[in-house]
């Protein structure tokens, strides 16, 4: 993805990310990947019960992906926006357990992510709470 990611762009990517996510379908939401891609969660250590919240590769992210599905019977993303800027995008989100969630993403030239880091708000912090700064 050498141009800079639009607005309209960020909207449909993270639109479709997020049914694909809705839709529990794997293969679909790991075509948004890279093989080589880098993905970074604190839910990482608590799915795959290890020290290190970050999976590598593609067949890494696939067994990550795979038991937070089976983990998280009832997950549901709820899209609240969508953010671009060059060749990366962050989508903000509710997720598991109502927890808000801002999921920065980089894109290769291929326009797949290449790198993820996942951000979630603390626990019972509600939607439309306000951080001061």
């Amino acid at each position: 993805m050498n141009a800079p990611i639009t607005p309209e762009l960020a909207a449909s990517f993270a639109c479709e990310w997020i049914e694909a996510w809705n839709a529990r379908d794997l293969d679909r939401i790991l075509k948004h990947y890279s093989r080589d891609v880098e993905f970074t969660s604190p839910f990482v250590c608590r799915i795959l019960g290890r020290n290190d919240n970050t999976v590598r590769g593609i067949a890494e992210l696939r067994g990550y992906f795979s038991r937070a599905l089976n983990d998280y019977p009832d997950l549901h993303f709820v899209a609240r926006r969508a953010h671009a800027v060059a060749q990366s995008l962050i989508i903000e989100y509710q997720s598991v357990e109502g927890r808000l969630v801002a999921e920065t993403m980089e894109f290769d030239d291929n326009g797949l992510i290449m790198r993820a880091r996942v951000h979630y708000a603390p626990a019972g912090l509600r939607p439309e709470a306000q951080v001061g700064l």
